[in-house]
C-alpha cells in the first residue's frame, strides 16, 4: 500500500473504529508499528487534527461528507462485500477492506448509531479453492498481465497432459463453481485455454507484450458451458425418474434447459452444453434414475464409467 493510500485508510479507520492502537492499526494496514507511528507525524504536519486517548481518534466530522445510505441499503453493501470469493484472497481482502473503511467513515450519524444494534440477517459462504499462501502470487501475476497485456510464462499442472511450461496472453479472470480461472490464449496449443490458478506451479511476468485478439469476452468464449469447459455446443437429451425427477424439476441447472413433465413424475430434460465431460459427470451423481436418449457420445461414455464402477466393486 503506497504512503498516500495508507494516510488516507488511517483516517478513515480513525472515522469508523475507536481506540485503536498502534499495534492494531499497523495490522489494518500490513505496516511496521514504527511506520504508523511516522503516518501520525506526517498527519499532523498536514494540520490533520489526531489525538490520543485510550487509543488515536480523529477530531473533526468534516474530513468526508456522509453517504445517503440507509440501514438496510449498508448492511446490503457489506454483506455483499464480505461475500465476495475475492475477500479470501489476501491481495484483494485488503482493498475490500478498504473499501469498507472508506464506507464506514462516510455514513451518518443516524445509521452508525443503528448498525450498533443491527442483526445481520443473511450470510454467504461461497466456497472457494484459493489459498492465501499458495495461490495470491499467482493470481496478483495473472491479474497484472491482463491489465497490461504482457504474456505470462506458466508452470502449470494439467488434468490432461500433466506439468508442462507454456506461455499464454491472459484475458479475463472468472469465479465459477469454487474456482478461480483464467482464460488466455496458449502458444503451446495454439487456441484458447481455460487455466485454474490453485494448478499453477509456477507463474512469472515476461517482457513481452501482446496486442489483444477480437471477441474474447467471458460472455461469449462460456456461452453453453455447463461449468468451466468449452467446446462445440451439442444437444443433449435425458429421462429423470423417481427423486432425480422432482430434483430437476424443482431448481434451474443451465440457461438453455427445457424441461418437459411426462406421465408418473417422469421428466424429459433437454439442454444444450459446450461438450459432455461436466454434464456426464453431474448425469452420473443420479445413478439408475437417468437414462441418456442423445448424443450417442454421451450414451457411450455414460455406459463406459458405469461398466468402471461396477468392475471396481465385484
Amino acid at each position: 500500500m503506497a504512503k498516500y493510500d495508507r494516510l488516507l485508510y488511517i483516517l478513515n479507520l480513525l472515522r469508523s473504529r475507536r481506540n485503536l492502537n498502534a499495534s492494531m492499526i499497523a495490522t489494518e494496514c500490513g505496516v511496521t508499528e514504527r511506520t504508523i507511528y511516522r503516518d501520525i507525524v506526517s498527519l499532523s504536519e498536514a494540520n490533520i487534527p489526531i489525538y490520543y486517548d485510550n487509543g488515536y481518534k480523529y477530531a473533526s466530522g468534516n474530513f468526508l461528507p456522509p453517504l445517503n445510505f440507509d440501514i438496510d441499503e449498508y448492511i446490503t453493501l457489506k454483506t455483499a462485500l464480505e461475500s465476495s470469493p475475492l475477500y479470501k484472497s489476501g491481495r484483494s481482502r485488503r482493498l475490500i477492506k478498504s473499501i469498507k473503511s472508506k464506507i464506514e467513515a462516510c455514513l451518518s450519524p443516524m445509521v452508525k448509531k443503528k448498525k450498533m444494534f443491527a442483526t445481520g440477517t443473511t450470510s454467504i459462504d461461497i466456497k472457494s479453492t484459493l489459498s492465501d499462501g499458495y495461490s495470491e502470487r499467482f493470481y496478483a501475476a495473472v491479474e497484472d498481465g491482463i491489465r497490461h497485456h504482457r504474456i505470462l510464462r506458466l508452470k502449470y499442472n494439467s488434468i490432461q497432459s500433466g506439468i508442462m511450461e507454456r506461455d499464454v496472453e491472459p484475458y479475463f479472470l472468472i469465479f465459477i463453481e469454487k474456482a478461480f480461472y483464467f482464460v488466455g490464449y496458449c502458444y503451446l496449443r495454439k487456441s484458447l485455454r481455460t487455466f485454474r490458478i490453485d494448478r499453477i506451479m509456477d507463474v512469472s511476468l515476461t517482457d513481452r507484450t501482446f496486442v489483444p485478439r477480437d471477441g474474447i469476452d467471458p460472455a461469449r468464449y462460456f456461452e453453453n458451458s455447463w461449468g468451466v469447459f468449452s467446446g462445440e455446443p451439442i444437444e443433449v437429451e435425458v429421462i429423470f425418474t423417481g427423486k432425480a425427477a422432482r430434483i430437476v424439476n424443482m431448481s434451474k441447472h443451465h440457461a438453455s434447459e427445457k424441461i418437459t413433465p411426462l406421465e408418473d413424475g417422469v421428466v424429459r430434460y433437454e439442454v444444450k452444453v459446450s461438450g459432455i465431460e461436466e454434464i456426464c459427470r453431474w448425469l452420473l451423481g443420479f445413478g439408475g434414475e437417468v437414462t441418456v436418449v442423445k448424443p450417442l457420445s454421451l450414451v457411450a461414455e455414460i455406459e463406459r464409467r458405469a461398466r468402471k464402477i461396477l468392475e471396481n466393486y465385484r
